[in-house]
C-alpha cells in the first residue's frame, strides 16, 4: 500500500504492507509517536526533500485511521523539534535544515540565505519617522523627542519567512534611510555604507510572538521565538536599535569563543 500516497510522492507500491508501515503497527511506542518515526523517516531518507508539502491532518486521518489528535501531537512536535514548517493557512511542508546566525557577530541576513544557496527576499511592512519615546531615546543615546526613522520588515529564505526585523535609526547618522528601496538592499548593507558599524551589542531571548508578529512569520500562536536585542554603533554615536524576531523551528544561534 501507500503509505502517503500524495501526488508526486516517490514511494513505490509493494504488493503487501510496506516495511515501515509494518514496524509501525509492531512497535510499542504510543501512537504519535509512530506517526513522528514514520514522517521522519522519509524526511530522513530524502523521499520528503525540503519544501514538500505533508499530507493535511485531515489526510492523514483518513490514510493512517489514527485520531486528529494523534496527528496533532505528531505534527506540531516535528514542527518544534525543526523537521516541519507549518504556514497557518497555507499547510505543512518540510524544513529547511536550521539557518544559523552567529552569536557574537553582526551580519547582512541577505548574504547568510546567499551563503546557503537560497533566495533572500523581503516585504517592507512600516517605513517612516517617529520622535523618539523615553524607550527609544535612552537606547540611541539621545533626546526624547528626536527624530529617528522606523523600518519593520519581513525576510524570507526561499519564499519562508525567517525574520522581523523591527529597527530604529538615529536621523542625524542617516539622514536619506526613508529614501531607499529595502526590498533591494537591506537596511544593514545600507547603513553599513553610510555609518560603518565599529560595535554591537546583542541579547537574547525566548519569547511568544505576538498575534501580528505570528501573522507576518506564518506561525502559530504559541510557537516559540527567539528575539534579538541588537545596538550598533559606528565609532561613538549610535545608530540603530532593532527587535529581531525569529521561529524558533527555522532558526538556531552559534557561537565560539575561547580562554
Amino acid at each position: 500500500m501507500h503509505l502517503f500516497p500524495l501526488q508526486g510522492f516517490p514511494v513505490p507500491t509493494p504488493p503487501a504492507k510496506s516495511p515501515l508501515a509494518a514496524h509501525m503497527d509492531e512497535s510499542p511506542a504510543p501512537l504519535y509517536a509512530r506517526v513522528k518515526q514514520m514522517i521522519s523517516q522519509q524526511i530522513l531518507n530524502g523521499n520528503w526533500p525540503p519544501h514538500y508539502r505533508v499530507p493535511s491532518e485531515s489526510e492523514l486521518v483518513n490514510q493512517l485511521g489514527f485520531s486528529r489528535m494523534t496527528i496533532n501531537r505528531a505534527l506540531r512536535e516535528l514542527t518544534a523539534e525543526g523537521l516541519l514548517v507549518r504556514m497557518q493557512g497555507v499547510g505543512t511542508f518540510v524544513a529547511e535544515p536550521k539557518s544559523q546566525s552567529a552569536l557574537f557577530e553582526v551580519h547582512n541576513i541577505a548574504d547568510e540565505i546567499g551563503s546557503r544557496g537560497h533566495r533572500h527576499t523581503c516585504k517592507v511592512i512600516t517605513l517612516g519617522e517617529e520622535a523618539a519615546g523615553s524607550e527609544r531615546a535612552v537606547a540611541l543615546e539621545m533626546r526624547e523627542g528626536g527624530r529617528v526613522f522606523h523600518s519593520l520588515i519581513v525576510h524570507y529564505e526561499n519564499d519562508i519567512p525567517v525574520q522581523i526585523e523591527d529597527r530604529f535609526v538615529n536621523a542625524l547618522v542617516a539622514p536619506e534611510y526613508l529614501q531607499q528601496d529595502f526590498t533591494q538592499q537591506t537596511p544593514y548593507a545600507y547603513l553599513n555604507q553610510v555609518a560603518p558599524l565599529t560595535e554591537g551589542e546583542h541579547v537574547v531571548e525566548a519569547i511568544l510572538a505576538d498575534p501580528q508578529e505570528c501573522k507576518l512569520l506564518q506561525i502559530e500562536a504559541g510557537e516559540p521565538c527567539l528575539l534579538i536585542r541588537r545596538r550598533t554603533w559606528s565609532g561613538r554615536q549610535p545608530v540603530t536599535a532593532a527587535r529581531l524576531i525569529h521561529p524558533g523551528s527555522r532558526h538556531s544561534l552559534e557561537g565560539r569563543f575561547s580562554k
